[in-house]
């Protein structure tokens, strides 16, 4: 009987946590789109901005982020010769048209850019592996 008890408990417990973090307000709405937005807009800053040391910058192969296709990743790359996430290719063009640095994956510069690319593309199906 204990252990039914117990067992009853957890699963209400499981149960409540889960419907309290689906919980949000349009404040909570507003706020986070605002956060989400601040990070698109210095994504396109960066985007539009020479990266590397010869002055290239991002817009000057991909005007507008519009034919990067963030929406076909994972996908093989030919360039990286394996299948590669957008960020991986971020970085190769980083190292390679722009003669830059590579950014760790969490850096906010790689954030930015990666949300202002899927930003440009929102609404576009997901199609991952597609060329």
């Amino acid at each position: 009987m204990k252990r039914l008890s117990l067992v009853v408990l957890a699963i209400l417990c499981l149960v409540a946590s889960q419907a309290m973090a689906d919980e949000f307000t349009k404040e909570d709405l507003k706020k986070w789109n605002e956060a989400f937005m601040k990070v698109v807009k210095e994504g396109e800053r960066l985007f539009h901005s020479p990266l590397g040391k010869n002055k290239v910058s991002c817009d000057m192969c991909h005007p507008n982020a519009t034919n990067t296709h963030p929406e076909t990743y994972p996908k093989f790359q030919k360039q990286l010769g394996k299948v590669a996430t957008l960020r991986e290719m971020i970085n190769w063009c980083l190292i390679n048209p722009l003669e830059g640095e590579p950014l760790p994956y969490d850096d906010p510069r790689m954030i930015a850019l990666e949300a202002y690319i899927t930003w440009e593309r929102r609404g576009v199906p997901l199609a991952p592996g597609k060329h």
